[in-house]
């Protein structure tokens, strides 16, 4: 174990969500799916807004249990124009790609804050899992999520702006948004503008083993072995972990894999996180690829703890973002 120190309350959240994974996922590469669900605490939606926020569920393609949770603020917006809009935060919730809903509490008591603190509306979009849904289909699900919105906006508050679009995720929910931006890099929407990616710690790799993975390999929330149990379950049979999908910018990938079009991007990195290296490696990437992209690292973070209240630099990560969202809002009314 690792030897972070922690309140006690977020030490016992970690321990035992580590349980669980570990009670669900099998050697074989499958999951004990009933015994996974039973686990999965679902947080109940409230048209009644709770602490300054409604939910709502909204059903994409049920053949695929393809739909996302909508969050939506009671609060004044910050830097919206005159008619006082609302941008929309797309998120797209961490966990392997085999574990986790956007119904499950943990990301709804996330997405009820990130939706009330940026005052913005959030739509956690719940994709298909791991190993039942192997790569692409979790893409494939972002994607046409997506196209969904555009294409039905009278599912979100009057009070949105579609030209205010941020895509969003942490972990695996951040490899998600990435390659969700490359793809909508290429399509023509009708009504939905992305302007920004926030990628929180997002879930990259290789098949080289970094200097981080064997330093922080103890920390919590994520260990090498379940990094490696993670891609086998979610990468095509036959693949290794320099697939494109794991490893962005490795010797797999094609030369023009960022568009023209690909957004800003700020992206959270932390210290103590074994998935550091590959992440600053990302940054390397899309940098080279001449694009925006603003880098903040946290010494003292593990994986993921910007997703907890009891982390002390909680409240600095919730207004970097602001500040990113508010900046990329800014320019297209200058502009």
């Amino acid at each position: 174990m690792s030897s972070i120190k922690l309140p006690w309350t977020l030490s016992l959240k970690i321990t035992l969500f580590e349980f669980i994974v570990n009670a669900c996922r099998r050697s074989n590469g499958t999951v004990n799916r009933p015994l996974c669900n039973f686990f999965d605490r679902i947080a109940p939606t409230s048209k009644t807004p709770q602490n300054g926020v409604a939910t709502s569920d909204v059903a994409v393609d049920s053949s695929r249990n393809l739909w996302f949770r909508l969050f939506t603020p009671t609060t004044i917006p910050k830097g919206g124009d005159e008619l006082g809009s609302l941008p929309i935060i797309i998120y797209f919730h961490g966990g392997g790609f085999a574990f986790l809903s956007a119904g499950s509490i943990v990301y709804d008591e996330w997405c009820r804050r990130v939706a009330r603190e940026l005052q913005a509306v959030v739509v956690s979009v719940n994709y298909r899992l791991a190993p039942e849904h192997q790569f692409p289909c979790q893409y494939e699900d972002g994607m046409d999520a997506l196209k969904f919105l555009d294409n039905n906006l009278e599912e979100l508050p009057i009070n949105v702006n579609p030209k205010w679009c941020f895509l969003a995720g942490d972990s695996a929910g951040g490899n998600l948004a990435h390659h969700v931006a490359v793809k909508a890099g290429e399509y023509n929407f009708t009504n939905l503008k992305m302007l920004g990616l926030i990628s929180l710690q997002p879930f990259f790799g290789g098949e080289e083993r970094t200097e981080s993975e064997i330093k922080n390999d103890r920390n919590p929330l994520l260990s090498l072995d379940f990094t490696d149990w993670y891609w086998k379950v979610f990468l095509p049979n036959g693949s290794n972990r320099d697939h494109p999908a794991a490893n962005v910018f490795g010797p797999k990938s094609s030369a023009d894999v960022i568009p023209d079009t690909f957004p800003a991007t700020l992206l959270f990195v932390g210290g103590l996180d074994l998935l550091k290296d590959w992440q600053m490696k990302y940054y390397e990437g899309l940098k080279k690829a001449g694009k925006e992209v603003y880098l903040v690292e946290d010494p003292k973070a593990f994986h993921c703890s910007f997703m907890y209240k009891e982390f002390p630099e909680y409240n600095l990560f919730v207004k970097e973002i602001e500040d990113f969202m508010l900046k990329q809002m800014k320019w297209t009314i200058n502009n």
